[in-house]
């Protein structure tokens, strides 16, 4: 019994290096200057549009997107925040990309404002398994 202890034990350890290493690889794909993310920022909203623009909100907790699924309409301004202690992005899977939010650490926000019908999927590129769609009438 002793042996099956140790053994799990020692597996915990290996995977829990591996997690961190994988962490600090892919934190530092998004090292960038604070200056260097805001400009790589699409601005969002230009300062004409009126303040009773529809509004919508996504969750990033638990490693994933909350909903994972959000119906808008036209014009609506959707805003993601990351409630996770590690960063994640709010990515367009779009070709070329419609939106990128670039790392977002906790509590950080990106808002996007949808001004054309369809169906936009997205991912997290710190962790692809993270999924999420905007559907927009």
């Amino acid at each position: 019994m002793k042996a099956a202890t140790y053994f799990l034990t020692l597996l915990t350890v290996v995977f829990a290096i591996i997690a961190i290493q994988l962490s600090i690889a892919n934190a530092g794909i998004y090292a960038k200057s604070p200056v260097t993310a805001k400009a790589a920022v699409p601005q969002t909203q230009p300062a004409t549009e009126p303040a009773t623009q529809p509004t919508a909100s996504v969750r990033i907790e638990n490693f994933a997107f909350q909903p994972k699924e959000l119906d808008v309409a036209v014009g609506t301004t959707v805003t993601w925040q990351n409630a996770d202690d590690v960063p994640h992005t709010a990515t367009s899977k779009d070709d070329p990309q419609t939106f990128d939010s670039g790392p977002l650490d906790t509590d950080d926000k990106f808002s996007f404002t949808f001004s054309k019908p369809g169906t936009y999927a997205y991912y997290c590129k710190v962790h692809p398994h993270m999924t999420g769609v905007v559907v927009v009438k």
